[in-house]
């Protein structure tokens, strides 16, 4: 916020003492030519500088989201392997196997790259 105040008291002085409002400063930037060319220059860099800001952003968003896919990704196999195991257990101890088509699906391990294209495929689809 003291970049805002900082802003408008120099543009508030500038304004005023090219307006004559301030009599012992003469007017230098009677037209505001010279103001209009700060700002403008001024407003480039800002520009810039909200690019640079919003790369920087974008990028650590991009290395969270691709840690949290791997994340995710390691703890379906790990849950994968842990239901494996279960069934093994309940096998072992002849307990009866549920004919539940959930299980079969969740004892099936991912393959991380079957993921990833299916993301990219869609990613592609266009938005309707």
């Amino acid at each position: 916020m003291r970049f805002v105040y900082l802003h408008l008291v120099l543009f508030g002085a500038w304004v005023a003492s090219n307006l004559n409002l301030i009599p012992e400063i003469a007017p230098f930037d009677p037209t505001f030519v010279i103001l209009a060319t700060w700002a403008s220059v001024e407003a480039i860099f800002l520009s810039t500088f909200v690019l640079i800001s919003q790369n920087r952003a974008a990028a650590a968003a991009d290395k969270r989201a691709d840690l949290d896919l791997q994340i995710s990704l390691l703890a379906e196999h790990e849950i994968t392997k842990l239901v494996q195991l279960n069934l093994e257990l309940a096998q072992h101890l002849g307990l009866r196997k549920a004919d539940d088509p959930v299980i079969a699906d969740i004892t099936r391990d991912v393959a991380p790259e079957a993921v990833l294209d299916e993301i990219e495929q869609q990613d592609r689809k266009p938005a309707s």
